[in-house]
């Protein structure tokens, strides 16, 4: 519970912290925000970087798939934790039309020596995408009514299903939780 309340505190202050890199009444957007990224920093991010509206579309897709969305970030040890599991049963799974997306939550000033080291790194599989939004009290209860923001988070979901689990997850348990939507 204290781990919770100390992840959404350094969740807020994460997504606020990227509030003063936008100009007053301006929407971010995934391509506005890379291109700025690319621009201040000189980098090029391999993985796209969206607002809550460019990312929602990953959040609710009708097709004959079952995705596994996986909020975290490199600071969450627990997300770290996790990701080999994530991996192993992507590796496994996809074959059967199980897509994992892993959206990660870091803040900009970690995306080049933090995140993309640790995606390198790790050979991470799946569709890796950064969320930099700063309005986290709007899009927080849209992707789930009872979250209360805390990371590691995982939406799973068909055309069919939809559950969220804001809590970790072991090997076992993720595959015990995915089993409810590929039969």
């Amino acid at each position: 519970m204290l781990f919770t309340r100390l992840s959404y505190l350094f969740l807020v202050f994460t997504l606020i912290s990227c509030v003063g890199n936008k100009k007053d009444g301006e929407a971010p957007t995934a391509s506005k925000t890379t291109e700025s990224m690319a621009m201040d920093k000189s980098v090029e991010l391999p993985y796209p970087v969206y607002d809550y509206e460019g990312l929602e579309p990953l959040l609710n897709k009708k097709d004959n798939k079952t995705y596994i969305v996986n909020f975290w970030a490199t600071w969450c040890k627990p997300c770290l934790e996790e990701m080999p599991y994530f991996q192993k049963t992507f590796e496994e799974q996809k074959a059967n039309d199980v897509e994992l997306i892993l959206v990660s939550l870091d803040m900009p000033s970690m995306w080049e020596k933090r995140l993309v080291p640790y995606v390198s790194e790790k050979n991470l599989k799946g569709e890796v995408v950064i969320l930099d939004d700063p309005k986290m009290n709007e899009w927080i209860p849209k992707i789930a009514e009872n979250w209360g923001g805390g990371i590691p988070a995982t939406l799973i979901y068909n055309k069919n299903d939809r559950v969220f689990y804001e809590r970790g997850f072991s090997y076992e348990e993720l595959n015990t939780e995915l089993k409810k939507f590929t039969h």
